[in-house]
């Protein structure tokens, strides 16, 4: 039997391509991750990004950014905290509640940063959920809806007021594709700011990097939410037809992420080959993988591997 080197165990929240990368001792563009669920199709950064380097020199002012993206959410900037990613968000508003009620599986950070989590507390709902990549129902509740891949599902940048008193926790990192930019928001309730002062308060000093404030503006006047979004449905769908093709049942997703059951050892065997899916274990899934929508190239990818394990399982099965 051909030995094969260790792949590193998964970490808590996906992104662990450099780790196998390592692992193989080959770099890390050579690997497809798609445990990290980001926009297949958004543009490289890069060349916006470029353009505000001169910005390291100055201390951040997120003003601008926050304006920018207010306008594009459709509310008053009074209302949106700019954050450093979609998890200080969370953070932040879960200690500003204290306490909350979780109904797993969901995402990780919920519990971790909440004081208490309680059956009676305050719903934290991600929407579409986090891993399944269903949709919330139109009637469906929540005090908090974490909706950091809801524009790639809808086409839409938020739900927005439809609860009323509810609070949006978003992650525009995901949606550009930059998870080392750190951009996240609050939506926080029409109360005439309040809401919105008390969580700045709890924010360190210049928590947005000036890179991130520069740029912000320039990467919200780029974005195609409803084309990004009719795109990652049309992958999706080709992703589904890849899995099938071998042997895998991917669950029906609205995201830009499909949920596999029964799926043992498959992030092992798919990462000696270079491919790295997310392990659900941080859900309380086992056996579970997600697996992020790919690029063209990736799926190509991805489909050239799960044959490959298909091939190598069918031999160790043989009498």
């Amino acid at each position: 039997m051909t030995t094969r080197t260790a792949v590193p165990v998964p970490g808590g929240h996906g992104g662990d391509g450099a780790a196998v990368a390592a692992a193989l001792g080959i770099p890390a563009s050579q690997v497809l991750d798609l445990s990290a669920s980001l926009n297949p199709v958004a543009p490289p950064v890069s060349a916006v990004v470029r353009r505000h380097l001169d910005s390291l020199a100055r201390y951040p002012d997120p003003t601008r950014a926050t304006a920018a993206l207010a306008e594009v959410l459709g509310v008053a900037p009074a209302r949106v905290v700019l954050t450093n990613g979609g998890a200080e968000a969370i953070a932040l508003v879960a200690a500003e509640l204290g306490r909350g009620r979780v109904d797993d599986p969901e995402f990780s950070l919920y519990r971790r940063h909440l004081a208490t989590v309680s059956a009676d507390g305050p719903r934290f709902r991600s929407n579409p959920h986090n891993p399944s990549g269903v949709l919330a129902p139109a009637g469906d509740a929540a005090a908090v809806w974490d909706e950091a891949f809801y524009p790639l599902a809808t086409g839409r940048w938020t739900r927005g007021d439809a609860d009323h008193g509810a609070v949006v926790v978003g992650s525009l990192t995901k949606l550009f594709a930059c998870p080392g930019l750190r951009i996240g928001f609050v939506l926080t309730p029409d109360d005439g700011g309040s809401w919105a002062r008390r969580l700045r308060d709890r924010q360190p000093q210049w928590s947005v990097n000036s890179l991130a404030a520069a740029a912000l503006p320039d990467l919200l006047g780029g974005a195609d939410v409803a084309g990004w979004a009719s795109a990652v449905a049309g992958l999706r769908s080709e992703l589904v037809e890849v899995l099938r093709a071998h042997g895998l049942r991917p669950r029906p997703s609205q995201a830009n992420y499909v949920l596999v059951p029964e799926a043992r050892g498959l992030r092992q065997r798919l990462a000696w080959r270079g491919v790295v899916v997310r392990d659900c274990a941080s859900f309380g899934l086992a056996d579970h993988v997600r697996v992020a929508v790919p690029s063209p190239a990736g799926l190509s990818k991805l489909a050239g591997a799960l044959a490959l394990v298909r091939g190598e399982c069918d031999t160790e099965t043989k009498p």
